[in-house]
């Protein structure tokens, strides 16, 4: 029997899909255009097991992927057009909500947005958030430990997981799915699969912390003239909101820009300024004491020079303008045209010196480029991502100039104690990178890591190792 026909056993013959497959050969970036055998599409655990087994027999090499929002080419298969994808988004059922153990058992396929409104359904929150939230799903947040824009406050995906499920390379399934939040009986499992990318196992459900959902939401924007404005603001809000400030993002000049140029219809609440932070409280007793608190917050900004102007929500509708403009900056990165991304992650101490001097040594090094500067200041995690100059072809630019940026950038962060991604993993794009970049030690555990759960070799090759 044919590998094609064994998995039409499994999973049904629709489910099998031998034409037309373009949408999952491609990535979001459309950076990364492969060719599979075929696509799988399971609708329950045990046909992900029985799969996983088929294709091990075969020796056929896995592909897991989720939606397909991913930006270092972690989920779409190679040119070679012997690789099976496993498409995962049938999984897509919420298992359990256990309110009082302030938990949801969910599987890999469920769009983030849908998890997000089922705990809000029952008066919780489920606080991972990014801009594909209406795409992406747990699976692949988990396999990439995502983070989003609520890292400061309630971590990465990582820190959201209680346990997981999980096909391993033999096509076993590992039920690790426990609402506990102390376990210490041996080594943390699942630890080894959050952030693998589909290197030691397909992920197929997972158990989520959730949290009373706030009393008040504000939201904010204010301008300032530099990025080390911008630390001590930062630094000033932790100490006046605590653990309420959930959100604390910065974009540069020419990040909102962009929107503007090619999302006119968006409304900006400030002027064109250097830097422009975006800021939430989520408060646990009410509006009125969160209103005190920003207010207060933002008086202190503004008496001691760290902002210039500032505008505060004045309902749902206008935060969610706010978060909108601040979503839109990778989509008008996309429209401008292809640029050179760089997902880094830093001591927020060391930020302001290390985009000041990058910033200088890539203007040296390629006049008139155009730095679109972005991110999750809060938790250090900054999008320091490069355009091609006005008028240049982007593609040119990034087939021509990528190697020589990418050196000058990642020497940086080296230089000032960072990584080199921060919440978008390593794939296919960075592997080589991280091989250069990472301890010689860390690498050898990490490859006997994946020796011992997937001697075959046979689960997302060619990406992380």
């Amino acid at each position: 029997m044919t590998l094609e026909a064994a998995l039409r056993d499994i999973v049904g013959a629709p489910h099998v899909l031998t034409d037309d497959l373009d949408a999952w050969q491609t990535d979001w970036r459309k950076r990364y255009h492969g060719r599979a055998r075929l696509v799988v599409r399971p609708g329950s655990t045990a046909e992900v097991a029985a799969v996983v087994r088929a294709c091990a027999a075969a020796g056929a090499a896995i592909v897991p992927q989720g939606g397909n929002t991913g930006l270092v080419g972690g989920s779409v298969p190679d040119a070679s057009g012997t690789q099976v994808l496993l498409a995962l988004t049938r999984l897509n059922r919420v298992r359990e909500i256990d309110a009082a153990n302030l938990t949801m058992t969910v599987e890999a396929g469920c769009v983030l947005q849908a998890v997000q409104e089922a705990a809000a359904a029952r008066g919780l929150l489920f606080p991972l958030s990014l801009a594909a939230e209406g795409s992406c799903t747990i699976g692949g947040n988990l396999a990439t430990n995502a983070g989003g824009t609520q890292v400061l406050r309630f971590g990465n995906a990582r820190e959201l997981c209680l346990g997981l499920e999980v096909v391993t390379a033999a096509g076993e399934v590992w039920d690790g799915l426990t609402g506990l939040r102390k376990d210490n009986t041996g080594y943390d499992l699942r630890d080894l699969f959050v952030g693998s990318e589909g290197t030691l196992g397909v992920i197929t459900a997972a158990t989520l912390k959730l949290h009373p959902e706030p009393a008040a939401v504000t939201t904010a924007f204010a301008s300032l003239a530099t990025l080390d404005a911008a630390v001590e603001l930062l630094a000033l809000a932790r100490a006046r909101l605590g653990a309420g400030l959930t959100g604390f993002e910065v974009m540069n000049t020419f990040s909102l820009a962009l929107v503007a140029r090619h999302f006119s219809q968006l409304a900006q609440p400030l002027g064109a300024a250097p830097w422009t932070v975006l800021l939430e409280q989520s408060d646990s007793e009410g509006e009125a004491h969160a209103t005190a608190l920003f207010e207060g917050l933002l008086e202190t900004a503004l008496e001691r020079g760290l902002i210039a102007d500032a505008a505060v929500a004045s309902s749902i509708e206008q935060s969610k303008t706010m978060w909108h403009l601040r979503e839109s900056i990778p989509l008008a990165q996309s429209l401008e045209g292809l640029n050179i991304k760089h997902d880094i992650a830093l001591p927020i101490s060391r930020i302001a010196a290390f985009v000041a001097s990058t910033d200088a040594a890539l203007a040296r090094a390629v006049p008139g480029v155009r730095m679109v500067d972005f991110g999750h200041l809060g938790d250090g995690n900054l999008h320091y991502n490069v355009q091609a100059p006005e008028g240049t072809d982007a593609a040119a630019f990034l087939r021509e100039r990528e190697k020589e940026i990418n050196t000058i950038v990642y020497d940086a962060v080296g230089a000032h104690q960072g990584s080199i991604s921060a919440e978008h993993g390593v794939g296919a794009l960075k592997r080589d990178e991280l091989a250069q970049r990472k301890s010689p030690v860390a690498l050898v555990l990490m490859r006997s890591i994946k020796q011992a759960l997937d001697p075959a070799g046979l689960l997302n090759p060619g990406r992380v190792v």
